[in-house]
């Protein structure tokens, strides 16, 4: 296994921080970009990995995050895009438009931004792993949603046309589409949604972040050679297609 320079974003804590430590278990060189400067510090101390506090919505941002963690770790192999938040829960008459904007900045836009700075070196390279962290809701749409659900469904058709676009070189862009994963999210959620999510697996439960990780460090590795522009589904059962 070629070792390379992994970057998770949203890596400080819950599924990011999963992610990380299962590319950090697998050789890879990690750094955990995220907002939250003290649960990152936290998070890199106990992994041993880089740390750039930043922000996924800000284009400089991102490219200081990059230029740093190359300089720090040595050219970039993989992008774990997962930053995200799942918004409130209203129905679409009632949904806020700040709130509408600010989930989409971040769940759709932040991804963007991210995939946009890192492609370029990877090119050059003619190497790269791109996994973005989508949603079964982007597939599903789930109600009091609306804005989760439809930038999580962003994430899907971006990744298929950046999958498409780099299909010839040795990039390899796909993304993951899990069911409710059991992490700090929940917090930001209704009971009532909370139920209903789970009522939806017919496993009976929510994921676990382990797991997810495992089939991120798959696609984020040399032996995903022939699979890009996917959708890999961690659902419990749920996903239908």
């Amino acid at each position: 296994m070629t070792i390379r320079t992994a970057v998770v974003t949203g890596g400080a804590r819950g599924l990011g921080l999963a992610i990380g430590q299962a590319l950090s278990q697998a050789g890879h060189r990690v750094a955990l970009w995220d907002l939250d400067a003290n649960a990152l510090a936290n998070a890199a101390g106990e992994m041993g990995a880089h740390a750039e506090t930043m922000d996924v919505t800000d284009a400089a941002s991102v490219a200081v995050a990059l230029a740093r963690t190359e300089a720090a770790l040595g050219p970039l192999g993989i992008l774990v895009a997962n930053a995200g938040i799942t918004g409130p829960n209203h129905l679409a008459e009632d949904y806020p438009l700040e709130d509408w904007r600010r989930v989409i900045d971040i769940d759709l836009t932040g991804v963007f931004l991210c995939c946009r700075a890192v492609l370029p070196g990877m090119r050059a390279r003619d190497w790269g792993r791109i996994v973005n962290i989508a949603s079964i809701a982007g597939k599903e749409g789930n109600p009091n949603a609306v804005a989760y659900s439809a930038a999580k469904a962003g994430v899907i058709a971006l990744t298929k046309s950046i999958g498409k676009e780099t299909a010839s070189t040795g990039i390899r862009v796909n993304c993951v589409t899990p069911a409710a994963v059991e992490t700090e999210l929940f917090a930001q959620m209704t009971p009532e949604q909370i139920a209903w999510m789970k009522s939806k697996i017919p496993m009976g439960r929510f994921g676990l972040p382990g797991e997810v990780a495992a089939l991120v460090a798959w696609l984020a590795s040399d032996a995903c050679s022939f699979s890009t522009g996917a959708v890999f589904d961690c659902s419990g059962g749920r996903a239908t297609y």
